[in-house]
């Protein structure tokens, strides 16, 4: 299972260029799965519903299940965050996992960079940046993608990681 990540600051385009990859990928032939990082508390229960009082009451798991889909919410309670292996050991098998997030983990990433966002570049203090991905062109020792020419991206990705 091939792991490859898009770092960037919020605003970037990080969300949008991973959702112009993903379809492009699977035309090619990949199972591809995400797995997004957020700071940010969240929540995909509702409440009031059977599985948010299952869960407020303590249980440890909750599992919705259908017939199109099924999720697992898993309680941390006052367990540390977990680590990106942690999270991809819950995977199921497939071609690549595209990571949003985890900038400080060592996997090869795109680091997703608009000078407008008045953000500094996250590259060469953060791990694992093969690439950039940006609206104009950065000069540098790393390859320049354009951030709005997305199958040129996932050919990059696909050569750099030789799937």
């Amino acid at each position: 299972m091939h792991v490859f990540g898009f770092a960037g600051y919020s605003g970037a385009g990080k969300t949008t260029l991973i959702e112009q990859l993903i379809p492009l990928l699977g035309a090619a032939g990949l199972r591809v799965s995400l797995l997004k990082h957020t700071h940010h508390d969240f929540d995909i229960d509702k409440p009031g519903k059977d599985s948010w009082r299952f869960r407020t009451a303590g249980a440890q798991e909750v599992m919705l299940a259908g017939a199109q889909r099924w999720a697992l919410m898993h309680e941390r309670r006052e367990a540390a965050e977990p680590t990106l292996a942690d999270l991809l050991a819950h995977m199921s098998p497939c071609d690549l996992v595209l990571v949003e997030g985890f900038r400080a983990d060592d996997i090869p990433k795109i680091e997703v960079f608009r000078p407008s966002t008045g953000r500094e570049r996250l590259h060469p203090q953060f791990p694992g940046v093969v690439a950039v991905a940006s609206d104009v062109r950065i000069e540098g020792d790393l390859p320049c993608l354009d951030i709005n020419d997305a199958p040129a991206v996932a050919a990059f990705l696909r050569s750099y990681l030789g799937i």
